[in-house]
């Protein structure tokens, strides 16, 4: 597995960003021609009303899972050489404290989901997910480690080998036991796998003699991170939540089918570009941060819209081919939502140069007014039908990030970090 996402040797000469992205783009390569055969099989075995369960549960658990997402990565990704040991280790011990008390939060949850709503099997889906966070805390810093050395091809290699590893399972399980759990319990399964493999990717043990950084060397990114990434996973999620309640679960199964065939390649490159961007833009300063976000904005266009194109015209031809006759209903809706990841893919790169600007609260507010507002027109969509719904998905997120994206573009003073490496 490994050996295949190795085969392409990324030129020296290339920029930070292009080299960060191709390592994220090869290894997303390999991972669709797996994702795309399970997707294949889970298609012909779940039906959509399961296929709706297993959304309504996995969304829940993103949105739970964002609580993990303090800032604490951020800030050893923007740590100098002379702190980041103490860093590392009050990180280490925060990363424990955080994943156990979201363990918690969603195990009340789950409880709620079962004696308030009598969803007894999204409970259960919740409740054995769980576990996932007591895998999270003992590799994370060294995953924010690798990505502030800008070693992307081996955390790229991490997230494909669980990813290939959760399509292998999800397939497995899906001949052998169709039902809502094939598509959850993989995400357990290859939880150890990643701790393995993300323990192999920085080698990082805590230095003692280094003490642990106080808990204020956190607070500049910690509650401005969690707010953003809130309010993402909140667009990027309760958008099913409003469709299974106002529309039901078959027509939340064809929309999460929808939403995640026509936004799985472009949505993985929309990750990628803020994961591989933000440690690249934190070594710089001024002008050169900024003319590098301007050819790292206008590059990643120049690959996202030709593929969105694509993939929105071609929807016709290759969903009854691919996933076949039983899932052509979701052919229009498909189309729409992978015209999504052009404002996604602007959200993530502003966010990037956001953080690396050391003004993360700038992000928190962009992602305030552009989650209500998709929401909004997801909410009001969906009292006429599920285009209408996906429609105002689409629009509310252009509608804000599109007129965003010209803000960096526009003649301004250089703007310098608010904390940069060797500065403290």
């Amino acid at each position: 597995m490994h050996a295949a996402i190795r085969t392409f040797v990324m030129p020296e000469h290339w920029p930070a960003f292009a080299r960060g992205m191709l390592a994220y783009g090869s290894a997303e390569a390999v991972t669709r021609i797996v994702r795309l055969g399970a997707i294949l099989v889970v298609a012909r075995q779940i039906s959509p009303s399961m296929l709706g369960t297993a959304a309504l549960a996995l969304s829940v658990f993103e949105l739970v899972r964002v609580l993990t997402n303090v800032g604490i990565g951020q800030r050893i990704i923007r740590a100098n050489d002379e702190e980041l040991s103490a860093i590392c280790n009050a990180a280490a011990r925060l990363f424990w404290i955080v994943c156990l008390n979201v363990a918690g939060a969603q195990l009340v949850i789950a409880a709620i989901a079962k004696f308030a709503f009598g969803l007894s099997d999204v409970a259960m889906m919740l409740a054995a997910l769980c576990a996932v966070y007591l895998f999270m805390p003992a590799g994370l810093v060294q995953i924010f480690l690798a990505m502030r050395a800008q070693r992307m091809g081996a955390t790229a290699r991490v997230a494909a080998a669980q990813n290939i590893a959760d399509c292998a399972l999800t397939v497995a399980l899906a001949v052998a036991w169709p039902s809502p759990w094939a598509i959850v319990l993989p995400k357990l399964l290859t939880a150890p796998l990643w701790l393995v493999l993300a323990r192999r990717a920085y080698e990082w043990s805590p230095d003692h003699t280094a003490g642990h950084a106080p808990l204020s060397a956190f607070s500049s990114f910690g509650p401005a991170i969690l707010a953003s990434e809130l309010l993402t996973a909140a667009r990027l999620h309760c958008d099913k939540l409003l469709v299974g309640a106002l529309l039901g679960t078959e027509a939340l199964g064809l929309y999460y089918f929808a939403f995640n065939a026509g936004l799985g390649i472009t949505q993985s490159l929309v990750t990628a570009s803020n994961l591989v961007l933000f440690p690249h833009l934190a070594t710089m300063g001024g002008e050169e941060l900024e003319r590098e976000f301007r050819r790292a904005f206008v590059t990643g266009l120049g690959v996202v819209v030709p593929l969105v194109a694509a993939q929105a015209l071609l929807a016709p031809v290759y969903v009854p081919i691919v996933f076949g006759d039983s899932w052509v209903e979701a052919t229009p809706y498909l189309s729409l939502l992978a015209c999504a990841a052009i404002p996604l893919f602007i959200a993530a790169l502003l966010g990037a140069r956001f953080r690396a600007l050391g003004t993360p609260y700038a992000e928190t507010m962009l992602m305030a007014i552009t989650t209500p507002v998709a929401l909004l027109g997801v909410s009001l969509g969906a009292q006429f039908s599920l285009m209408a719904a996906c429609i105002g998905f689409c629009a509310g997120l252009a509608f804000v990030l599109i007129p965003a994206a010209a803000l960096p573009f526009l003649p301004s003073r250089p703007i310098r970090p608010v904390i940069a490496k060797g500065d403290q």
